[in-house]
């Protein structure tokens, strides 16, 4: 028998490593590939990034000083909350900072919408973009962007327009933003309109149903016809209207009312973002799987061998095709299913959308095989930094985590990344490991097992896991 040295430890009960664990991207370096395409490159004439940034500041400077007043003054709750006291707050904060009711509100909705404040309930707490306002050229940006995204709600609708020919007419905006763009200049408000009453049009030919007039019963005779709904154009130079309004409101473009006829122009921060959105789409629909078109789960097995910063761009072109409301579900749906990998990669397309799923996410706390990824989502949501959310799990939560992980790596991975996973468990020991991976109950824990056995060059640690592996198949101790 050959005796082991006095300085080697027994494989067996050797330590782990208490590294932080990175459960998500060990899982994504399971299939992760470099890519070497270059960052694309603005058109020419685009100011800098810090120029952009400057403007995007201006347009939101109200936003920001009301938002700023809030955080100082907010008790409990927002001080601007809605209710009963929303009035005296907002008077309070006109007079503190020399604005009138209109413009307080305005400006909450704006600071809002921008993420300059987070709303938890009814509290409203400054937003991690108001922290790093004055230093993050980038923070800016993305936050003009998302006003930018919101400007139908900047701008109320005209009244007694019905809410479908509203939905057609945003729909059909980027189209007009397009032209505009390509432009490179002021283009006169009847050609947008002429190109916005095609755009219309083709919505609505995609939406026709064909009747099924054989199940159709006969009207009564004495029933009179109701008039045809109209499928024009009346009614679109006033959402035309509304609409470039509203995106001069947040400073997307100006508009001259000009000699002959009222022309749009792009501004500079306009351009740029409508530079970034068709930008995002091109990546997307280039991508292998033609993710914009494909169903949540075949976007995301597209988006497997990305690195996270073209990911995020692909899950942000695919939810722009989509209603937030239901992308989030569908996303959600691929989360319950059994790739481990997807279920990761779900939860980081749901980081890109942000609070509109807070609510849906919360509502998985409750489910066993999503509970963890929630408390990371909302942990991060909700401030804390993504190397320390960790700490909100549970020791069996955190375990259960480390075999879905271990799960996305044996199904997509190699067998020497499994075994460096290993050493991101939060046990401080291999015997300690088996005991909580056995108690957890994770459906694949006899597969993660016997890959791991498998996989682990250690002859006596393999053996430890694959007896381990073993016992859970049989419901031995």
């Amino acid at each position: 028998m050959t005796s082991r040295k006095p300085d080697e430890p027994l494989a067996r009960n050797s330590r782990l490593r208490l590294v932080r664990p990175r459960a998500l991207a060990t899982a994504r370096r399971a299939v992760t590939t470099r890519r070497t395409r270059p960052a694309p490159r603005p058109p020419e004439g685009t100011p800098p990034r810090a120029e952009l940034a400057r403007q995007a500041r201006h347009v939101l400077a109200d936003a920001v000083r009301i938002a700023r007043w809030a955080a100082v003054e907010r008790g409990p709750e927002s001080a601007l909350r809605t209710g009963a006291e929303a009035g005296t707050a907002q008077e309070r904060a006109a007079a503190a900072l020399d604005l009138t009711p209109g413009q307080i509100r305005a400006g909450w909705d704006r600071a809002r919408l921008a993420g300059l404040v987070e709303l938890h309930g009814d509290t409203a707490r400054p937003g991690w973009r108001l922290h790093a306002w004055d230093r993050d050229d980038s923070a800016v940006l993305r936050g003009w962007v998302a006003l930018f995204d919101a400007w139908s709600l900047v701008h109320p609708a005209p009244e007694g327009v019905a809410p479908s020919a509203v939905a057609e007419v945003v729909e059909a905006v980027p189209q007009v933003l397009s032209l505009l763009q390509l432009s490179q200049g002021p283009v006169l408000v009847p050609a947008l309109l002429d190109l916005l009453g095609q755009r219309v049009e083709e919505l609505r030919e995609e939406r026709c149903e064909v009747p099924v007039t054989d199940q159709t019963p006969e009207p009564a005779t004495d029933t009179p016809e109701l008039p045809e709904t109209p499928r024009g154009t009346d009614g679109l130079p006033a959402l035309l209207d509304w609409a470039l309004e509203g995106l001069a409101a947040v400073g997307a473009l100006t508009l001259d009312p000009g000699a002959d006829a009222r022309h749009a122009t792009l501004t500079p921060l306009g351009n740029w973002a409508v530079w970034v959105k068709l930008e995002q789409i091109c990546v997307a629909a280039q991508s292998p799987a033609g993710n914009i078109e494909q169903s949540a789960e075949d976007m995301l097995r597209g988006c497997a061998r990305l690195t996270p910063g073209p990911a995020r761009a692909e899950y942000r072109a695919w939810l722009a095709a989509r209603t937030l409301s239901s992308a989030v579900a569908e996303l959600l749906a691929v989360a319950r299913g059994e790739d481990a990998l997807l279920r990761g990669l779900a939860f980081e397309a749901l980081r890109v959308v942000g609070a509109p799923a807070e609510a849906e996410v919360r509502a998985t706390v409750a489910e066993p095989s999503l509970r963890p990824y929630a408390l990371l989502w909302l942990a991060e949501y909700e401030g804390a930094d993504p190397d320390d959310a960790q700490e909100v799990l549970t020791r069996e939560e955190a375990t259960w985590l480390w075999v879905d992980t271990a799960a996305a790596v044996a199904d997509h991975g190699e067998s020497e990344l499994l075994v460096r996973h290993l050493e991101s468990a939060v046990q401080g020991t291999v015997p300690a490991l088996l005991d909580e991976v056995r108690a957890v109950g994770h459906p694949r824990t006899v597969q993660v097992l016997v890959a791991l056995a498998a996989a682990h060059p250690d002859p006596a640690l393999s053996k430890a896991v694959r007896r381990a592996a073993f016992q859970v198949h049989t419901g031995g101790a």
